[in-house]
């Protein structure tokens, strides 16, 4: 903040007074116009046996948005008719960086046709992916990368996050457990958000993810405030910090242990547009709607 001189004091400190109030109000005000919206990962096997009627079920919860993981065979026009005739948006769709680095044209031919802004990295590759068995390929991946790999992987995401640029989409990335790996001491989220381009290449962070790693999320976000553009709203019981595994199982919002007073408070401070509540399976506490459900509520009654 500027200093003031002595001569206007008053004067600049009613001003000042006045100019935060009404940034306060308007950084409050941002955060109660943005919708909640609901990963469909979440809802996965719902959509398997009955899309449109899965997407109206979750448009009547109260969700407002819907982020893409997976397209169950249909036309990018198919997906978006369905969303949009449940009354949803489509902001964001998840790929793999295999994904992206195969046939990226079609890629964004195929996001123009949805309709959506962002496009979201959410796993990593590596250049030699021979290096793994096929069948274990995911599973290997988590464990088995070098710090080499990590850097390969910061290249091509700059690379790609300029094509999608000129495409008119924003790129971002998605975190899971494994970023926050250390390698010498180093730690790979930190070098992500080093090596990439802001411009290039923003944050979609799953604060679940975070604390399956034995991370605090809400230092995270405070700390890359300004690269984080989207969150996953997702909750984790507690257990011993896990770096490359599947971690803790996920519960309904409230019932793990993430500090959602302070991560919310820190959200509205940031540049997140996008929050997209996530719960993995199985969902033991009770059946699918009812857990998204009582994740819209909770999520609601604090954000406002």
């Amino acid at each position: 903040m500027r200093k003031m001189s002595r001569r206007k004091f008053v004067s600049a400190a009613i001003a000042t007074s006045s100019v935060a109030a009404v940034s306060a109000s308007c950084s409050l005000h941002r955060d109660t116009l943005l919708p909640l919206g609901l990963q469909l990962f979440t809802v996965q096997g719902e959509l398997e046996k009955d899309f449109n009627g899965t997407l109206e079920k979750v448009a009547a919860i109260g969700f407002k948005q819907v982020e893409a993981a997976g397209f169950y065979e249909k036309s990018a026009a198919e997906f978006r008719k369905s969303v949009e005739s449940a009354g949803l948006t489509l902001p964001s769709s998840h790929y793999s960086l295999q994904e992206l680095l195969h046939n990226t044209q079609e890629k964004l031919a195929f996001s123009h046709e949805l309709g959506v802004r962002y496009i979201v990295c959410s796993f990593p590759f590596v250049p030699d992916p021979g290096r793994f068995h096929a069948d274990k390929y995911y599973q290997e991946l988590r464990t088995g990368m070098t710090f080499d790999d990590w850097k390969w992987n910061f290249d091509q995401l700059n690379r790609l996050g300029e094509k999608i640029k000129r495409a008119g989409f924003q790129l971002a990335y998605h975190n899971h457990n494994h970023e926050f790996r250390e390698y010498s001491g180093v730690l790979v989220y930190d070098e992500l958000l080093r090596l990439t381009d802001p411009a290039l290449v923003k944050m979609e962070m799953d604060v679940g993810w975070i604390a399956t790693a034995g991370r605090d999320p809400v230092t995270l976000l405070e700390k890359y405030a300004q690269r984080v553009e989207l969150l996953h709203v997702k909750d984790v019981k507690a257990g011993p910090p896990d770096l490359a595994g599947d971690g803790t199982p996920s519960t309904e919002l409230g019932r793990g242990t993430i500090d959602w007073p302070r991560l919310f408070a820190a959200a509205r401070r940031s540049a997140v547009k996008h929050y997209f509540v996530e719960q993995e399976e199985p969902f033991v506490e009770m059946p699918v709607y009812d857990a998204i459900r009582a994740d819209f509520e909770f999520a609601s009654r604090l954000r406002h």
